[in-house]
């Protein structure tokens, strides 16, 4: 099975407060994008690389991965509005033979091999999988105009989804093609809205989207770790 990567890096990062581009910020020397498109080089399930940056970005981005020599990257493609259009950007790019699409974050730099060729041998005959880490703390549903504690929500079963999400290439177009939520958070929810099953695997706690600054002190230290322990 064909297997290409979107990575949707086209964001700025306003929450960081920060000059550069979120997907540009420099992590122990390094841009943030190119970690996840590292792992993807020592993944043999994915043969290639779509990454979505913003348009005044293209070269900047093309200029480092050629510099680190990241050969699985085949194309750069112009990013829209949304991080939704920027994937449907990609769609639009991907190759006619490709059979399946791996979706991972930009932002997400501490993605392991490992987890990616789980998450796509999970694939299986299941149209999608997300991978995702059972949440820790209590959670409580809040009514937003006043604040008050509508419920406690049973932690069995709520989830916390991060990426990659692998999906059959003709599911995942057809749900781009459908778009039945009208603003989404992630391309799994597209495919839920048509019914079709998502199946969850089993992520990692340490795979953190860098949000804000304390987001950026956590990778820091989970590299930091990581290098310690090798």
């Amino acid at each position: 099975m064909k297997i290409q990567a979107i990575i949707p890096a086209a964001g700025t990062g306003t929450r960081l407060k920060t000059r550069q581009p979120k997907p540009l910020i420099l992590l122990n020397g390094k841009p943030l994008f190119v970690y996840a498109l590292q792992a993807m080089e020592r993944c043999s399930a994915v043969a290639s690389v779509i990454v979505v940056a913003n348009e005044k970005h293209l070269k900047i981005f093309g200029k480092f991965i050629k510099k680190l020599k990241l050969k699985k990257v085949k194309r750069i493609v112009a990013g829209g509005a949304t991080r939704c259009e920027s994937v449907q950007k990609a769609l639009c790019a991907l190759d006619s033979d490709t059979e399946a699409v791996l979706i991972h974050d930009g932002a997400r730099p501490l993605i392991k091999p490992s987890l990616m060729t789980r998450a796509i041998k999970a694939l299986g005959k299941d149209p999608a999988v997300v991978v995702g880490v059972p949440v820790k703390p209590t959670i409580k549903k809040v009514d937003p105009t006043n604040f008050f504690v509508q419920e406690t929500l049973s932690r069995e079963t709520l989830w916390e989804v991060q990426t990659p999400q692998v999906f059959k290439k003709d599911i995942l177009l057809k749900a781009h093609a459908l778009m039945l939520e009208p603003n989404p958070t992630d391309d799994a929810v597209l495919v839920e809205k048509m019914g079709e099953r998502v199946k969850m695997v089993m992520g990692d706690y340490q795979n953190i989207k860098i949000t804000t600054q304390e987001d950026l002190t956590l990778a820091k230290a989970f590299l930091i770790d990581e290098r310690m322990s090798h």
